[in-house]
């Protein structure tokens, strides 16, 4: 099952992949949506403590954050260790890789 399409990748029924990419510059936010980009840094609080995975990429010279939240914390911290394997690699590649034999 790619990650894009896997059952817990959704935060109160809403998908969360790919989240939407903001930045923010001179006080002007500036957002871009879709699988686009390159994964550069995977952040979350370990120990069970946050169920927040926050995602930054590369786009078109430009660095943005995007944040995954999810209802079981435990699969918060397995989708980041997962993604942090993965760090260089475009966002479109890594929502299509197959989830079920690693997770």
């Amino acid at each position: 099952m790619k990650l894009r399409d896997h059952p817990l990748v959704n935060y109160r029924g809403v998908r969360n992949w790919p989240p939407v990419w903001t930045i923010a510059r001179n006080g002007i936010f500036k957002t871009v949506k879709g699988e686009v980009g390159v994964l550069r840094y995977v952040y979350t609080a370990e120990g069970g403590i946050s169920n927040k995975c926050f995602l930054l990429i590369h786009y078109q010279s430009e660095a943005y954050t995007g944040c995954m939240i999810f209802q079981e914390y435990s699969f918060c911290t397995q989708i980041a260790h997962f993604l942090r394997d993965h760090i260089g690699r475009p966002i479109k590649e890594i929502g299509d890789l197959d989830l079920s034999s690693t997770l």
